[in-house]
């Protein structure tokens, strides 16, 4: 038996507990690990709180991020013994997840554990670093370079937005970070923000063409704020979007595109190639101060992660929240 949050509905209503759980009850996977830390992210508080159908099939454990040691292995790149990381692939949604103290998943899933990371530092970063790495990798393939200008992160209190300020201000980047909350606005200098922009700012139907203020952009509000941010990229900027805690709606013009030269580039994390994701881990290995991680990570007990979930969908959350799951 091992402790696990677990996720089910009966008479079409969702219930969530905290619960002992056989381990023959594991899917099917040709990799256990036990899992010493986990996360909090934004869509395992919409699992948890079922205001979202982010549950594909019931029971289910949430937790889309996990890091361990393998304990049983018959896939050939991992043995007993090995410390491996996951991220995304449908799990805590589809397959069952990291909020417990054994998963059970395919192997082609997993990451080895990077140098220099601890799997604590590794949940510290978990699906939102790694999201963000991605994001900053996009803003330079499309030639978003620390000369051409200062860069927007939205939602930059949040655990995208953190690291990704963290990230981009280390590689010389000038980051004005956007935030609801100002009085994150000390936090969000510590990380290397240059200026703290109130999202009020960004909040409201603007002109299909605005004045160029920003090379470029990371942004995880959608909605809105993507619209105003698209109309305020500089000639040939880029914008890199994987969220949409703003809404899914993009109320925008083509003006910014055909007039301006802006890109929009999609940054997914739960479907990359494995490729993508050992660079972008090694990447976070030397472009993320790891002083500044264990300033945006913070822990909670596996049996308080239930009741602190709706918080994380009010915005009242900063930065990392880290979930040690080992006994």
């Amino acid at each position: 038996m091992f402790k696990a949050i677990l996720i089910d509905k009966k008479d079409d209503k969702q219930h969530t507990q905290l619960t002992e759980v056989n381990e023959s009850a594991l899917p099917k996977g040709d990799v256990t690990v036990r899992v010493a830390y986990s996360t909090l992210n934004y869509k395992d508080a919409l699992a948890i709180t079922g205001k979202s159908p982010v549950v594909r099939s019931f029971p289910m454990v949430p937790g889309i991020d996990f890091a361990g040691t393998v304990t049983e292995s018959s896939h050939p790149s991992y043995k007993e013994g090995d410390q491996v990381v996951l991220n995304g692939w449908g799990v805590g949604e589809k397959h069952w997840g990291g909020l417990a103290e054994y998963a059970r998943v395919s192997g082609d899933w997993l990451v080895p554990l990077q140098q220099p990371f601890t799997p604590r530092q590794a949940m510290g970063i978990g699906t939102a670093g790694y999201t963000a790495m991605l994001c900053v990798m996009a803003l330079e393939r499309n030639g978003v370079t620390p000369d051409k200008g200062p860069v927007l992160v939205t939602g930059a209190a949040g655990g995208v937005g953190s690291v990704a300020v963290a990230i981009l201000s280390k590689l010389g980047y000038t980051v004005t970070a956007v935030t609801g909350r100002q009085q994150e606005a000390d936090y969000l200098r510590s990380l290397g923000a240059s200026d703290i922009l109130d999202r009020a700012e960004l909040s409201e139907p603007g002109k299909p063409l605005q004045k160029e203020r920003w090379a470029g952009a990371v942004d995880v509000a959608g909605g809105q704020m993507l619209a105003n941010v698209c109309a305020s990229i500089q000639y040939g900027g880029a914008i890199a979007a994987c969220g949409l805690a703003a809404g899914m709606s993009l109320p925008a013009s083509v003006a910014p595109f055909i007039l301006r030269g802006i890109t929009l580039a999609g940054v997914d994390s739960v479907m990359r190639p494995l490729a993508d994701r050992l660079q972008a881990w090694q990447r976070l290995g030397t472009d993320l101060d790891i002083a500044k991680l264990d300033h945006v990570t913070h822990e909670l007990a596996l049996h308080d992660v239930i009741r602190t979930a709706p918080s994380f969908l009010e915005g009242q959350v900063r930065g990392r929240i880290i979930v040690p799951v080992a006994s």
